[in-house]
């Protein structure tokens, strides 16, 4: 059954992936006006030699179809096309770049996962005051934006106290780790709370239920109660949480990145939307398309491996 319910999860994923290549590669067309000028960008009128040049680079004149199947052929084959603004290829820009995003959006993971599962579960278990301090905290750190966190934090632990590099991403293991302290913090605050709070829920969900006070009342230690009932039980949304946050990072990460002056491919993004840069965009954007969406469908799949009580058949 679990491995139906997978080849279900899949299936959807590359539906989903094409889905989106088709409305990626489509943006261009349904631009308003010659698709090469915008391609070109600027203010000057350009030549009719260069607009040439780039319906027949681009194959603008080929019907929709038959360029984007020409396109995404060469997607999977490694070559997404020629930037531009940058003169060089989309692919090589991005393996330039993919490494220090990645780096960034596995140190933000583990610090969503490791505080928010602890924060979630001091707050369950520690009785009033401790859910009151995790509550509050938690809501505050979800009520600040990714940017506003971002200009915090430079301005604390920065410019004030000189702790961390504001700018940059540093050279070797330990100097990443140092100038992407802050941007990973200023990413993972919000889903960190997110965590934290479905945690807390989780956990409250099975020390209230029946199971839990039939081992409490033949005297199992609460240690063990907790360890083996409850945190086992709720691991499954404490999971599915975590993956959702995860997968949130990608999204996320074109803020933080161009804030810091990380060069990621979520500030590629970015630059190269501001230059008109289809090429690179288009790229990027299926990229975190197919990303998310893969993240996302592992984690159910791991999720329903975990809880054996979610339904694995049908619509459920």
């Amino acid at each position: 059954m679990i491995w139906r319910f997978a080849a279900r999860r899949t299936a959807a994923l590359v539906v989903t992936a094409l889905v989106a290549s088709v409305l990626v590669y489509g943006a261009l067309f349904l631009a308003p006006g010659d698709p090469a000028t915008l391609l070109i960008g600027g203010g000057k009128p350009p030549s009719a030699k260069l607009l040439a040049e780039i319906h027949r680079q681009y194959h603008l004149d080929d019907p929709f179809l038959q360029s984007y199947w020409r396109w995404l052929t060469h997607l999977l084959q490694g070559d997404a096309g020629q930037s531009l603004s940058y003169k060089d290829a989309v692919t090589h820009l991005i393996s330039e770049r993919i490494g220090n995003t990645l780096f960034l959006v596995l140190y933000a993971a583990v610090l969503i996962v490791v505080p928010g599962v602890a924060l979630g579960t001091l707050g369950a278990l520690r009785g009033s005051v401790g859910d009151t301090l995790v509550t509050v905290l938690t809501t505050a750190l979800m009520a600040v934006p990714t940017f506003v966190m971002a200009v915090l934090l430079i301005w604390g632990l920065s410019v004030q106290a000189e702790v961390f590099p504001a700018y940059g991403t540093g050279t070797g293991f330990t100097g990443r780790l140092h100038h992407l302290t802050l941007p990973a913090l200023a990413l993972a605050a919000t889903w960190l709370a997110y965590v934290a709070q479905v945690t807390r829920s989780a956990v409250r969900t099975e020390l209230a239920s029946e199971h839990v006070q039939t081992a409490r009342s033949r005297g199992i230690p609460e240690h063990f109660v907790v360890r083996r009932h409850v945190l086992r039980n709720a691991s499954g949304p404490i999971f599915s949480a975590s993956g959702v946050a995860v997968a949130g990072l990608i999204a996320g990460c074109s803020i933080v990145e161009q804030a810091f002056g990380v060069n990621g491919i979520g500030a590629l993004l970015i630059q190269s939307a501001a230059k008109q840069d289809l090429a690179v965009v288009q790229a990027l954007a299926l990229i975190t398309v197919v990303v998310f969406v893969g993240v996302n469908t592992l984690v159910d799949v791991i999720t329903a491996l975990l809880d054996p009580r979610i339904p694995l058949g049908g619509s459920a």
